[in-house]
């Protein structure tokens, strides 16, 4: 991301400057005068990285020697297909739908011909709001219970851990190092990389080791997670473009003081729009103010016929992909861990210099 220049897309996302300075140095000689992009997965120079990448991780995370940390490929989207096929026994599954992406893995899942009980979906309200946990159909034979932590789309998140008897299964695609957590109270953590982590290409796992140990042989070696677990992530020509990324990510976090830091920044970015936008006139954000993302902000112009003018008006100011999703319209944007507050900042003096022109 240039000087002055904001990315607010929801994905792809703006990387930390420092690591994008980094990664024109090693494009060109990464190892022995090899590019980064022509690097052996196997080579010592990318093992020995891969190794420190996720001794980075982990320690940021704090994650214990009961956990398996897999740097996968297929985007978070695979692991919609690889959780039910490593986890489902004999039992149901339950899925709690709180957006599109959510809905989207409960409808993977049941095309594994698993069963799938859906405990709840907040549809009715356009997904800008979360049921009552009191009124969940939860089952309690379930052989997973699966959730969507943040729902990029609607803007709308699960801020604390879901308290549940059954193995807890996560996608954090959005907001894995945007905090702390505790990373014991869940089974499955999964996120793609792409808005908090680095680039595309590149999914991390945080799965239990007892877990992978329930045997899943009807798959072949490349769906399970056992296999990726013995061959330390690199069963399959590795992503090593991303994952190198992904590591320069790591060392950026920390170097900001690690995910407290990290939730401080990305709290008062979030607050500085929600309150601009709430006091706002033209601007409107629809989502329950209990379950309103950090790294997600939807908003809508009181008259959409302004939507292409402020859309135009943004880019033209160095704001670029505010528009919100097909799916929903209005605008969005997305301030994940590497945008600054300068633009957030930014972005609401222009909305506000836009509102006032009305």
């Amino acid at each position: 991301m240039s000087e002055n220049i904001y990315n607010f897309s929801a994905g792809p996302a703006t990387l930390p400057k420092s690591v994008t300075d980094h990664l024109k140095l090693i494009i060109n000689d990464f190892d022995q005068g090899m590019s980064i992009l022509e690097v052996s997965h196997r080579s010592k120079a990318f093992k020995d990285f891969a190794s420190e990448s996720e001794t980075t991780f982990r320690r940021l995370l704090n994650i214990s020697d009961k956990y398996e940390v897999l740097f996968l490929q297929g985007g978070a989207t695979h692991q919609f297909t690889m959780i039910p096929q490593n986890l489902s026994r004999n039992g149901p599954v339950d899925y709690l739908i709180t957006g599109g992406w959510s809905k989207k893995a409960a409808n993977y899942a049941a095309q594994q011909q698993i069963e799938v009980n859906i405990v709840s979906d907040s549809s009715d309200n356009n997904y800008t709001d979360v049921d009552n946990q009191d009124s969940w159909n939860i089952n309690a034979d379930s052989d997973y219970f699966y959730y969507c932590a943040n729902e990029t789309v609607h803007g709308i998140e699960i801020h604390n851990p879901i308290n549940i008897d059954t193995p807890l299964v996560c996608d954090m695609s959005s907001t894995l190092c945007t905090r702390p957590i505790e990373v014991s109270d869940f089974d499955v953590i999964f996120a793609g990389a792409q808005k908090n982590l680095g680039i595309a290409g590149l999914t991390i796992v945080i799965i239990k080791k007892e877990l992978i140990k329930q045997k899943a042989e009807h798959l072949n070696p490349i769906m399970r997670y056992e296999d990726h677990a013995k061959d330390k992530s690199m069963l399959n020509t590795s992503p090593v473009f991303a994952w190198y990324t992904a590591g320069l990510v790591f060392d950026w976090i920390e170097e900001q003081g690690g995910l407290q830091a990290m939730a401080q920044i990305n709290q008062t970015k979030s607050q500085l729009l929600y309150e601009y936008i709430d006091n706002s006139d033209l601007y409107q954000n629809p989502v329950s103010k209990k379950y309103r993302s950090w790294v997600n902000i939807p908003f809508i112009l009181k008259d959409n016929d302004l939507d292409d003018i402020f859309l135009s008006q943004a880019e033209k100011s160095g704001l670029y992909n505010l528009k919100g999703h097909r799916t929903v319209g209005g605008m969005r944007a997305s301030v994940y861990n590497a945008m600054p507050v300068e633009g957030v900042e930014m972005l609401i003096t222009f909305m506000k210099d836009f509102e006032n022109k009305q």
